[in-house]
């Protein structure tokens, strides 16, 4: 009896070492540290595929581990970062600004040993975004020209996270505005009558000055309120006879002028 419970006891001992030659192994390697890191992105952007975020999310580390620092690989791993939270989400939205900041400051720092992110990081990384976002090169080029920095320049954070924002935001105004043209074409295939396009964007540049406060996303909660009931109130008081056939304005012509809207209220960097 004497000789199993000596028996029990070394082999008691002998897991107990193995346990902690384990948990000394995976916190030597990190492992603790980055499964601990990829289960507070997932609990944050709470994505519909779970494993296949996380197969995703250990590819990038992956590739950024064998990564030599190049520009383009900086800014794709920049853009996977912003892309896992909505910018309505604000807490985990900014939490990836930061990450995709400090991946981008130290693409500079190894190129150039200087801090900050580079001007022309941030420029392609904000005309990243646009064109991820669906924007035409015409319609996010206005709003670049009015928050991108030169070159040479080194942006502060609160300087890059206000443009990702800024972009991020105008990306779904822009589609909400399309709704909004959408909602006085009298069909897909024919461009809408200018008079009512114009009630519309008088509606919506309306909505834009009742909002307050320097944070762009006001604008899009502002535009946000434009329910069906104000379009056909506007669209009512543009024809209040019978609806006529006039001058249109096609869809293009619509979102240049929804954009402008809010470009105007958009603070340039200088």
């Amino acid at each position: 009896m004497a000789e199993k419970r000596r028996a029990g006891a070394v082999m008691s001992d002998s897991a107990s070492a193995k346990c902690e030659s384990d948990r000394e192994f995976l916190s030597q390697a990190g492992v603790s540290a980055l499964l601990r890191g990829a289960l507070l992105k997932l609990v944050e952007s709470r994505p519909e595929d779970p494993v296949g975020f996380l197969a995703e999310h250990f590819a990038h580390l992956s590739s950024e581990a064998e990564d030599g620092g190049s520009e383009h690989q900086a800014v794709s791993r920049a853009l996977w970062h912003l892309s896992l939270a909505h910018h309505s989400q604000r807490s985990a939205f900014n939490s990836n600004i930061r990450v995709a900041y400090e991946l981008l400051t130290q693409c500079g720092r190894r190129q150039r040993g200087v801090g900050g992110v580079r001007g022309r990081l941030y420029t392609e990384t904000l005309q990243c975004l646009c064109s991820e976002g669906g924007l035409s090169g015409t319609t996010a080029s206005p709003l670049l020209r009015r928050i991108q920095c030169h070159d040479f320049e080194s942006v502060p954070f609160e300087l890059f996270r206000q443009g990702v924002l800024t972009c991020s935001v105008f990306a779904d105004y822009i589609r909400k505005s399309q709704c909004l043209y959408a909602a006085v074409a009298s069909a897909p295939d024919r461009p809408a009558e200018r008079t009512l396009c114009q009630a519309v964007l008088a509606t919506l540049r309306e909505a834009l000055e009742t909002a307050d406060g320097a944070d762009v996303a006001r604008y899009l909660e502002a535009s946000a309120k434009i329910s069906p009931a104000k379009v056909a109130l506007a669209m009512a008081e543009a024809h209040p006879g019978k609806q006529q056939d006039g001058p249109t304005m096609d869809a293009q012509e619509f979102e240049d002028a929804a954009a402008a809207l809010f470009i105007a209220r958009v603070r340039m960097v200088t």
